[in-house]
């Protein structure tokens, strides 16, 4: 009775005045998930400049909250929005763990029988396909926030004429694009939640298969003079099917991010995700291969990933596991990138990380985990779980979204060669 009350304030508040009685249906809505967990971060490569630490944390996994609602128009035909933001449910002296309104999803858009058609901002047809596969994880700490994908980002499309720092501050006076603009380079997401971006989706055809497109718009286009001649858009499509009552599932993705790692070039990538669901255990399934262009040669990175779900009672017993492959191939030649974005110098291995240390092309990382969450009813979910990350010794950029800081405290990134592992007691509570 409360959510009833609460939605048809919501919905008068929403309405404009003399046109409350043509929106056929207003909602809000969220994710609350939160875990309290053990911590420990353990240095492998300098336990001097950066000493092992345990420590406890409360940590909110993609928590959010939204409001939606719909419209009939008549044959067939509707019109829908969705507003929603990060719910962080903490609150940190590390700017790093905030975010803005309508965040997360958020779109406009008009649906019928010939498909979906939306603008806004969204997760890609790329990431979509995880829906496919990832059954395996209790709490927030599974692959796809970590391995997947190198991790996922929301934003526009990288912009070359921003000089950005490791920390997302800009490294030069007039250079005021944000962390996500100056996001390029060999090794960048392809889970992506695509701002400024046009979407289509088609109907659910008979035998189950759709098909997804989206394209985010050259808005950091460029002819600057003193600037870098830029034209930085992606697109991202995908196909998928699903038969026997959603038992068996199958898709595929197929992106290219054009100057994301260098002008005049496009970074692509493809996807194969699904699972099958035998009863007694459900098995999910995932590869990825990307391939990112620089001025003389390819840089390509692979990602492969398992997961289970054993029902159990009215809960079930969860695991994964994921492994990044090192990143392969040379590159030569002058190369503009983002000061701590990609990491490149004129020459040398693609995935060469700069430290005080030698640069090492062992930049890959594995990750697993394992759990069991009990579903008490359809809105609440307790779990308890483990889950760590083996970074290999050149690599520091594996990591959970919205983990807790590392070693010194303040950053949300550990140093080259850390590991990372988590023992939690994980809540759900959806509405």
């Amino acid at each position: 009775m409360q959510k009833k009350l609460l939605t048809l304030a919501v919905a008068g508040a929403l309405a404009a005045p003399g046109i409350a009685a043509a929106q056929s249906s207003v909602e809000v809505y969220g994710f609350i998930q939160l875990a309290f967990g053990s911590w420990k971060f353990k240095d492998a490569t300098d336990r001097v400049t950066n000493p092992d630490v345990s420590k406890f944390d409360v940590t909110s996994g993609a928590s959010n909250v939204g409001v939606r609602g719909r419209e009939d128009l008549g044959g067939g035909l509707s019109a829908w929005f969705q507003v929603e933001t990060n719910a962080g449910m903490e609150r940190s002296n590390n700017v790093a763990h905030t975010s803005g309104f309508a965040s997360r999803n958020s779109a406009v858009g008009v649906q019928g029988g010939f498909g979906n058609v939306f603008l806004g901002q969204w997760t890609s047809p790329w990431a979509d396909l995880d829906a496919l596969w990832s059954i395996g994880t209790v709490g927030p700490f599974g692959p796809v926030t970590a391995i997947i994908g190198r991790r996922e980002t929301t934003g526009a499309a990288n912009n070359f004429n921003c000089a950005q720092t490791a920390s997302g501050a800009p490294a030069a006076p007039g250079s005021n694009c944000d962390s996500v603009e100056g996001a390029g380079g060999v090794g960048h997401p392809f889970w992506r939640r695509m701002s400024n971006s046009v979407h289509y989706n088609t109907p659910v055809f008979a035998g189950g298969i759709q098909g997804k497109v989206a394209y985010q718009v050259n808005q950091d286009k460029t002819n600057a003079p003193g600037g870098v001649v830029t034209n930085p858009y992606m697109y991202s499509t995908s196909l998928q099917w699903a038969g026997m009552g959603g038992r068996a599932r199958i898709g595929v993705a197929y992106d290219g991010h054009h100057d994301f790692t260098t002008p005049g070039k496009t970074d692509t990538g493809y996807a194969v995700k699904g699972g099958w669901n035998f009863g007694v255990v459900d098995i999910g399934l995932a590869y990825e291969r990307m391939t990112y262009k620089t001025p003389a040669s390819d840089c390509k990175a692979q990602q492969y990933a398992a997961a289970l779900s054993v029902p159990v009672g009215q809960g079930a017993i969860k695991a994964s596991y994921a492994k990044a492959k090192d990143i392969e191939g040379t590159y030569s030649g002058a190369v503009t990138t983002f000061t701590g974005a990609s990491g490149l110098s004129p020459t040398g291995s693609c995935g060469a990380t700069p430290t005080a240390l030698a640069p090492t092309n062992d930049n890959g990382a594995s990750q697993w985990n394992i759990g069991y969450d009990h579903r008490f009813s359809k809105r609440t979910t307790i779990g308890v779980g483990y889950s760590t990350i083996k970074n290999d010794a050149g690599s520091g950029t594996f990591v959970w979204s919205g983990m807790s800081s590392t070693q010194n405290g303040v950053s949300l990134a550990p140093p080259v060669g850390t590991d990372i592992s988590v023992l939690f007691v994980n809540m759900i509570h959806r509405f």
